[in-house]
């Protein structure tokens, strides 16, 4: 009896001490990260290229872990995937992230929450048509390829031109002139002329490309309009943030990372976007579109608030966050974001 007592007591201390002592349930040892084409992904480019959120989630202790990375453009496709369940992290436009944010706050286990900022530079209208000199001078005929209506970066920040030129009730009036292709495609149409595509509305390099092409001229330049914004942010999951604090860090650093080497090498960061690019670009000349006064790398929001005002007040989305933070994870918090 004694010795049944003694094993019920330790088998009790056994379950208690695991109880008690079990280590926290592991973080991912994979993850998913889609990235688009563009200047705007320079960052994320780069932290694929160099391995930096290797690097980091090995030295918080997470070991080797593998990285996933996807091509993905357009507001819409990547939202889609992020809700399949086939994206940790994602790069893409502020107001797609914006509109996922709103529609899925407070839903448990389908909220998003931005990881970082990434990129800011001039969008450009360029125009194959020469009698199109600015946005009055459009027809239903003239259509503008951009990579995803109504949602993607471009298409919102084109909406927000139109509530300049033509007042806040008709924000939406070359909604109807809009053609979703991808940044590739739209250079080639625009160059080629024989499609219905006349005007691309686009980011480095494609816009300085097309600058280059005969025949095509600038209709005009989104700072003029907005002045210097993020336009694009990486966002995740919120239960996989939730879940994986320490890999949600090691990506945040990851991204300070690239931002910096963007800042202190631009030619290797030229070298690197021209190596990794889906066309062919001169590094030298990606190094000036780096240069440019419009363009800027940070991992810290500047400007989100802008877009979530305007989509607000244009009833694309029904939540509106009270301030920039709300929309991202904690440890952003402290940093002069807006």
């Amino acid at each position: 009896m004694r010795l049944k007592t003694i094993v019920r007591s330790l088998a009790a201390a056994a379950v208690l001490a695991a109880a008690l002592g079990a280590p926290a349930r592991a973080e991912v040892s994979e993850v998913r990260i889609s990235k688009g084409f563009g200047i705007l992904y320079l960052p994320l480019i780069v932290m694929q290229d160099q391995q930096f959120l290797e690097k980091r989630a090995k030295a918080a202790g997470l070991g080797d872990i593998k990285v996933t990375w996807l091509m993905l453009d357009g507001g819409n496709v990547i939202n889609d995937a992020m809700m399949a369940g086939t994206l940790d992290f994602a790069g893409t436009g502020a107001p797609g992230f914006v509109t996922l944010w709103a529609k899925a706050k407070g839903i448990p286990g389908v909220e998003v929450v931005g990881v970082s900022g990434m990129s800011s530079t001039s969008l450009w209208l360029m125009a194959n048509k020469p009698e199109l000199t600015s946005l009055k001078d459009f027809t239903p005929t003239d259509k503008i390829a951009l990579p995803g209506i109504k949602t993607s970066l471009a298409a919102v920040v084109l909406q927000m031109i139109a509530a300049k030129e033509f007042g806040d009730a008709n924000y939406a009036k070359m909604d109807p002139m809009t053609i979703s292709l991808p940044h590739p495609e739209a250079l080639a149409a625009l160059v080629g002329g024989k499609t219905e595509v006349k005007a691309h509305f686009t980011s480095p390099p494609f816009q300085y490309l097309e600058a280059k092409s005969p025949g095509i001229h600038r209709v005009l330049n989104s700072v003029d309009y907005l002045g210097n914004l993020t336009l694009d942010v990486t966002f995740a999951p919120k239960k996989f943030v939730d879940a994986n604090p320490k890999m949600t860090q090691a990506f945040i650093e990851a991204m300070d990372d690239a931002t910096q080497l963007i800042a202190k090498d631009k030619k290797l960061a030229a070298e690197i976007y021209a190596k990794n690019s889906k066309v062919k670009v001169d590094p030298a000349e990606v190094q000036q579109m780096i240069e440019d006064k419009d363009a800027r790398f940070t991992a810290t929001p500047e400007g989100v608030m802008q877009f979530a005002e305007f989509m607000h007040r244009a009833g694309s989305i029904k939540v509106k966050p009270a301030k920039w933070s709300d929309m991202f994870v904690p440890q952003l918090a402290g940093r002069p974001g807006s």
